[in-house]
C-alpha cells in the first residue's frame, strides 16, 4: 500500500501501473501493490490503522515525528526517511577544481530538492577564498530552464509554495546575518524558478540548522579538522556528509570517528549521487531508517524462533499427575 505526494498524483498512478504489469508477468495479482492519491487525511488514516504493521514515511522531520508518535501509540513499527542537512568539507590539501565541481552538482542539481543535497559547505580557511571564487564563477554559468532540455542544470522548484518558502528563507537568512554572495531572488516566469544561491554565514545561525528545500548553499569557514567535524555535527539532522582531502590520515580519521553522526560517509565525492546502492537512510532528526541496500529488506521482516521436539519427553512439573 502506498500514498504518493498530493502534488504528484500522475506519478503515483504511473508507478502503480508499471508495478502491476511486473507483478502480472510473474503470475501475481496486480492488486498486491495498492496506491492512493490524496492529502494528509489518508496518511493519518494509514498511521492509525492497526491492520498496517509497518509504516514507511518519507518527508519532513516535523511530520515524521507526528507519524512515529501515532504509529507507536498502537505499537506499530515505523521506517522514517526525513530531512537532511548535508555537509561537504574541503580540507586545505584538497583538489579544489574537483571539489568545486562536486559542490555544484550536489548543491544545484535537482534544484536543491533532494534529501542528500549539499546544504553546508565547510571550507578550510587557507583555501576559502580560492574555493568561493571558483564556485561563484561556476554559478554564473548555470543554465536555468526546462530540465528536459540538454545542458540545463537548474530546473524549477516543485510548487508555488516551494518558491514562497525560498523567499521567506532568504529573508530569515538576511535577518540572521547571512551575506548573499550570489543569487537570492526568484525569477519572474511561468515556472517556479529561483536563482541558485550561495550564502556566507556563521555556523551558529539558527537558520543553518534547518533544511531549506531549495538551491541554497551555506559557506562556512573552519581552521582545523576537529572544528569541521564539530560544525558537521551541529545540526539536528544526520544523513550524508562528504570530505575532500588528499590525506590518508584524515580519511581514516573521518571513517573512524564515532562523533560523525551520519549514515552516509563520502570521501572525495559529493553528498549525493552514489547513495542509493548503500544502506540509504540517516540518523538523529533524519529518522534512523534504512530504505535501500542490504539492510532494507530487514525492515520489513520479523524474526521468530521455532522450537521442535523430536522426542517424546518434556520437562515435568514435580508432584503433578497428568494421567
Amino acid at each position: 500500500m502506498r500514498k504518493g505526494a498530493p502534488t504528484t498524483p500522475l506519478i503515483t498512478i504511473a508507478m502503480t501501473k508499471l508495478i502491476g504489469e511486473v507483478l502480472e508477468k510473474n503470475s501475481l495479482p496486480a492488486a498486491i501493490f495498492t496506491s492512493f492519491c490524496g492529502g494528509a487525511e489518508i496518511g493519518q488514516a494509514i498511521a492509525k490503522d492497526n491492520r498496517i504493521p509497518l509504516v514507511s514515511f518519507t518527508g519532513s522531520s516535523k511530520v515524521g515525528l507526528m507519524v512515529q508518535q501515532t504509529v507507536s501509540q498502537r505499537f506499530g513499527k515505523c521506517l522514517l526517511e526525513l530531512s537532511g542537512n548535508n555537509a561537504l568539507i574541503i580540507m586545505d590539501d584538497a583538489d579544489i577544481k574537483l571539489a568545486v565541481r562536486s559542490v555544484l552538482f550536489a548543491a544545484v542539481g535537482t534544484a536543491g530538492q533532494r534529501c542528500t543535497t549539499c546544504r553546508r559547505l565547510l571550507v578550510h580557511e587557507k583555501v576559502y577564498n580560492s574555493v568561493v571564487d571558483q564556485l561563484l564563477e561556476a554559478y554564473k554559468q548555470v543554465k536555468i530552464g526546462d530540465p528536459l532540455e540538454k545542458g540545463t542544470l537548474l530546473g524549477p522548484l516543485h510548487t508555488r509554495a516551494s518558491r514562497e518558502n525560498f523567499e521567506k528563507g532568504i529573508k530569515v537568512i538576511k535577518s540572521q546575518g547571512g551575506k548573499i554572495l550570489t543569487g537570492g531572488s526568484i525569477i519572474e516566469s511561468e515556472g517556479n524558478f529561483v536563482q541558485p544561491t550561495i550564502v556566507e554565514i556563521s555556523p551558529s545561525a539558527d537558520v543553518v540548522k534547518e533544511e531549506l528545500f531549495g538551491p541554497v548553499l551555506y559557506v562556512l569557514k573552519f581552521k582545523t579538522f576537529e572544528e569541521a567535524v564539530e560544525i558537521n555535527n551541529s545540526v539536528p539532522q544526520g544523513l550524508s556528509s562528504s570530505i575532500f582531502t588528499r590525506s590518508s590520515e584524515i580519511i581514516f580519521k573521518w571513517l573512524d570517528l564515532k562523533e560523525v553522526i551520519v549514515a552516509l560517509l563520502m570521501q572525495i565525492y559529493p553528498t549525493n549521487g552514489a547513495e542509493i546502492g548503500g544502506a540509504f537512510g540517516g540518523e538523529k532528526g533524519t529518522g534512523g531508517g534504512r530504505e535501500a541496500g542490504s539492510d532494507s529488506w530487514k525492515q520489513y521482516m520479523r524474526r521468530s524462533t521455532c522450537t521442535i521436539n523430536y522426542g517424546s519427553e518434556l520437562p515435568l512439573a514435580q508432584g503433578i499427575n497428568f494421567g
